[in-house]
């Protein structure tokens, strides 16, 4: 529910999103127990799960919040055995203050459409070129074209999409050489930031993690897709994201949005995944709980090096097979 408040000094949508979580913890609303993902907490917002990552460090340095040995934080403080609830926020009510909404909402337009708009993107780049007219994505999700612009630029600093030399925004074809230019500078970058921030990596969730993909191992291989999407994020933001070079780390997330794209849509194909990832990135964590940070660096060029070769090898898979049946109306396939 919004309740009315006099509007506070202007706010950075990770401070509101901190306040409203604080309120509602504050009166139970939250109870102790509850573990709290950024997803939903983004989808009652109506903001991207950035911000709401940012709110719950935040939270979890005043002692309201911790992590477990599991996704997400729990509600209460650290080392009292709490037992996580696993329910659905939605249901419990939000207090959101009226100043906060209308905040939320005059800062994050773009916002609320640009997940579904990079996922759309997403799922059809590898199978050819596609133009996307402004007024038709405006039309699709009921926004001004400055919203619109705000996605696709966002989309473009990403490198999703371009515009051409007749300034008609497009997107892909996502190529084996686009690829191999992204995982080029993967290993450029993320062997650096794991040597730069290892120092100040987290032991305590650099140890979950090891023990999570530990544990992985050692079942069916069907698991690991599963798991993966959600372990890798864990991986980069705990081992590579360390470092203290704000650019790096900007660099770093942006050159990954691609590849992450690209690695989502392959996994909802049903191709296979290799259970050996898995295993790499666990020697990665075990090397750098050991110490061994100029191992765990080269182990994680040979992680990026062998990721490179079963990407594309995957990408030729995807090149028989037919496009999409259907994609989202503002996507129009360009023949070339």
């Amino acid at each position: 529910m919004t309740e009315n408040h006099a509007r506070p000094n202007a706010q950075k949508r990770y401070e509101i999103a901190e306040d409203v979580l604080r309120g509602n913890i504050e009166d139970n609303t939250l109870p102790r127990g509850v573990v709290l993902l950024e997803g939903p907490i983004a989808d009652i917002l109506q903001i991207s799960r950035a911000p709401v990552q940012r709110a719950l460090q935040a939270l979890e340095s005043e002692g309201l919040v911790h992590r477990f040995n599991g996704r997400g934080y729990l509600v209460g403080p650290a080392g009292q055995g709490i037992e996580p609830k696993r329910t659905d926020i939605k249901t419990l009510g939000l207090t959101i203050p009226r100043h906060a909404d209308e905040a939320l909402q005059s800062r994050a337009s773009w916002e609320r459409i640009y997940n579904t708009v990079e996922a759309d993107v997403a799922g059809c780049v590898v199978f050819g070129q596609y133009r996307i007219i402004e007024i038709e994505l405006a039309d699709h999700f009921n926004v001004s074209r400055t919203v619109v612009r705000d996605v696709l630029t966002r989309l473009r600093e990403r490198g999703l999409v371009r515009k051409n030399q007749s300034s008609h925004w497009i997107a892909g074809p996502l190529t084996a050489q686009m690829i191999k230019d992204h995982y080029g500078l993967r290993g450029m970058l993320e062997p650096q930031a794991l040597v730069a921030g290892a120092s100040r990596v987290d032991r305590e969730r650099l140890t979950d993690l090891f023990q999570r993909l530990s544990d992985l191992e050692r079942r069916d291989a069907a698991e690991h897709l599963a798991a993966l999407e959600t372990i890798h994020a864990d991986f980069i933001e705990i081992c590579v994201l360390a470092t203290p070079n704000e650019r790096l780390k900007e660099s770093i997330r942006n050159n990954l949005l691609p590849v992450t794209a690209t690695e989502r849509l392959l996994r909802r194909l049903g191709l296979p995944g290799d259970p050996a990832i898995i295993t790499e990135l666990r020697l990665i964590a075990e090397l750098l709980l050991r110490g061994a940070v100029k191992a765990a660096a080269a182990m994680m060029e040979n992680h990026l090096e062998a990721s490179v070769d079963r990407t594309i090898a995957q990408m030729k898979i995807v090149a028989i097979i037919p496009g999409p049946g259907v994609t989202a109306a503002y996507l129009t396939r360009v023949l070339e």
